[in-house]
């Protein structure tokens, strides 16, 4: 049987937060054992929002280092910077000619970054379509996506069997994988955990602003000898790290008069310090040698190239670029 080919990216917009790693960073992990594992650092697409050279420089190297930390490994995976490869936005340009405007005017997402106060440009109109080139730029089979990203994938999968309509299969049609047991992890203020709405808990970086994020994470208002409430950001970030058992201790310890939500954060913090110990510092080493970073771009831009070239080729084949 044919291995699967699977592709993700992580966008450089900043620290990796643990919605990050829990809605998507850790099933890549987990699929690059058994799985043909494709994985970019998406610096085309951090465009839409950052316009500061020196910041999507930094964000885009430590990024890198950050998914190697994690877990992912240059000789199981390709991992490679978005802008290294070229061709994605050559394939983006021929795609965005057999896209509907009105396909684009549907896109939730864009109205949900609008009224977030997100500027309107046109890469942020086009972003689908860049997302499509990406999928289908490396004949992905599968791509892991949380239920926020379903409509883009339909989006791409539109877009595909369109094209091959037209021009025969030249694209695959990807698969959306959505792991219906991990909901949108949410936020410090039960929003969605988004860099954009400064609600995330990084999993790098300074200790003292890691444990501010949990302190300010938002609870109710019951007394203390009152039972606490399970529907909140508190207990649904804290669930994450624990198995099924010790989330029905902590159930337990909700509905028992005496918690103290200071308790509860102050045991997150020392969780997640304790959860991400190894990774937080192989991400030290990796920043401390950029050489051996580098080359490892190179090694994932090499890689990468190589299937891009080829799909690229047939697709200018087949609309009649010669």
């Amino acid at each position: 049987m044919n291995t699967k080919r699977i592709l993700s990216g992580v966008q450089p917009s900043g620290l990796l937060h643990i919605g990050n790693y829990f809605g998507m960073i850790k099933r890549m992990i987990d699929f690059q054992e058994s799985s043909d594992m494709f994985c970019f650092i998406a610096n085309y697409h951090s465009l839409t929002s950052l316009n500061d050279k020196e910041k999507l420089e930094k964000n885009t190297f430590t990024s890198f280092c950050d998914v190697l930390a994690l877990g992912l490994d240059p000789s199981k995976s390709t991992i490679w910077v978005q802008s290294h490869v070229s061709e994605v936005a050559e394939l983006a340009w021929i795609l965005s000619n057999f896209t509907s405007v009105g396909m684009m005017e549907r896109s939730t997402s864009y109205k949900d970054k609008i009224n977030k106060g997100l500027k309107p440009n046109m890469g942020l109109f086009s972003y689908p379509i860049l997302m499509a080139a990406d999928i289908l730029l490396f004949h992905s089979d599968i791509v892991p996506v949380g239920k926020d990203q379903k409509q883009h994938l339909e989006m791409t999968r539109d877009i595909a069997i369109k094209f091959n309509n037209a021009f025969g299969d030249v694209l695959t049609i990807p698969e959306i994988d959505i792991d219906e047991n991990m909901n949108i992890v949410a936020g410090i203020d039960d929003q969605k955990m988004s860099k954009s709405y400064n609600n995330t808990i990084p999993i790098f970086g300074d200790e003292q602003y890691i444990k501010d994020q949990i302190m300010n994470i938002v609870t109710d208002s019951a007394g203390l000898n009152e039972i606490k409430d399970i529907n909140t950001p508190l207990f649904k970030i804290y669930s994450l790290f624990l198995d099924k058992n010790q989330i029905e201790d902590l159930k337990e310890r909700y509905n028992t008069p005496g918690l103290k939500y200071m308790d509860i954060k102050n045991e997150l913090f020392e969780y997640i310090m304790e959860y991400f110990s190894d990774q937080r510092s192989k991400r030290d080493e990796y920043l401390s040698n950029p050489d051996s970073v580098y080359d490892l771009m190179k090694l994932g831009e090499e890689k990468a190239k190589s299937v891009a070239g080829e799909t690229i080729e047939s697709v200018k084949k087949s609309i009649g670029m010669i």
